[in-house]
């Protein structure tokens, strides 16, 4: 007699694919279990900005659908009490006039700076609105609502798919950067973000600064008491402990946009390794003892913004079968 798998789908990874995936899942009946190496708070994505913008996703047309997916889930998110997400208002500027890229056109109040709503030393820039999310909030609300729902998490990592094959036949792979090796992707490599998180001395607006491909950033993310200052976007570097030389240079470079931070108080330093290849990999795969895999990894910078369309993707394509 063939014994029957505990759960009927396993999701590795519990950072914001890894939940609103399962999320998906076990609001849609199935039995779910999620396991994550590290707890909710270690993830990468507790440490997100966390902007809605899919800067740099690839590919672009499949981006577009899930990015316009996930904008329409957080919005209709924000406002709700405990869900650590707002809808906010800001600016992008830069030194530079480009045509901005084609998910602007998603955004709602999106028009041209007037002179006077540009900091110091900037020429062009755009308004618009968009969810803003509190990532540490944002996570302890998606595990309660993953929870009542059925489903379960637990700290153990999953060293390889055949492991995983003993606990579910449907395998959902969200191990962002740890699919690197659970997968044998040699394709996915970090790009090191560092964040710097101090107190609002009254800041309201989010403000991004459009810096080309330069690893140095400029943005300000408040978030009610506190703001997140960054940050960095350094390729294949590991290192995961906050270096205070590049805490100093992010505090330099968002001051002289908001001089008002000069008086703010750090709280705590963050750093994240967004999980990064040259395209999203959302698919479906074999797997030993006749299970099934999804990949869903590689979103870099995108994760919040792509979430919900990714989850939405990967219960369809399983539903295909």
């Amino acid at each position: 007699m063939t014994t029957r798998p505990p759960v009927d789908a396993l999701v590795i990874g519990a950072g914001v694919i890894g939940l609103a995936t399962a999320i998906t899942f076990a609001e849609a009946g199935h039995r779910v279990l999620v396991r994550t190496a590290e707890p909710l708070e270690q993830t990468t994505s507790a440490v997100a900005g966390a902007l809605w913008g899919p800067w740099m996703a690839e590919p672009a047309d499949r981006a577009m659908t899930w990015a316009a997916h996930t904008l329409t889930f957080l919005t209709d998110l924000a406002g709700r009490p405990g869900t650590g997400v707002r809808v906010a208002t800001g600016t992008d500027v830069s030194n530079v006039e480009h045509e901005p890229p084609e998910w602007f056109s998603l955004l709602r109040g999106l028009r041209p700076c007037h002179g006077d709503e540009l900091p110091p030393g900037y020429a062009h820039g755009n308004r618009y609105t968009a969810p803003l999310v509190d990532m540490p909030v944002h996570l302890r609300y998606l595990a309660n609502r993953l929870h009542a729902a059925g489903g379960e998490i637990a700290v153990e990592s999953v060293d390889t798919i055949e492991d995983a094959a003993d606990l579910a036949l449907l395998i959902i792979n969200c191990a962002g950067l740890g699919a690197r090796n659970l997968a044998s992707d040699t394709q996915l490599y970090p790009v090191r973000g560092q964040h710097v998180v101090v107190t609002n001395p009254g800041i309201t607006d989010f403000l991004e600064v459009d810096t080309a491909d330069s690893p140095d950033l400029v943005a300000i993310y408040p978030h009610g008491d506190h703001v997140v200052l960054g940050g960095t976007a350094e390729p294949h570097r590991w290192d995961r402990t906050p270096d205070p030389v590049t805490a100093a240079a992010i505090l330099k470079r968002c001051t002289a946009l908001d001089p008002r931070l000069r008086d703010a108080e750090i709280i705590e330093h963050r750093v994240g390794l967004r999980p990064t290849r040259p395209q999203v990999r959302l698919e479906l795969g074999q797997g030993p003892s006749g299970s099934i895999v999804v990949h869903n990894y590689g979103h870099g910078g995108a994760g919040v913004s792509l979430s919900w369309g990714c989850a939405a993707k990967a219960f369809t394509l399983v539903s295909q079968l």
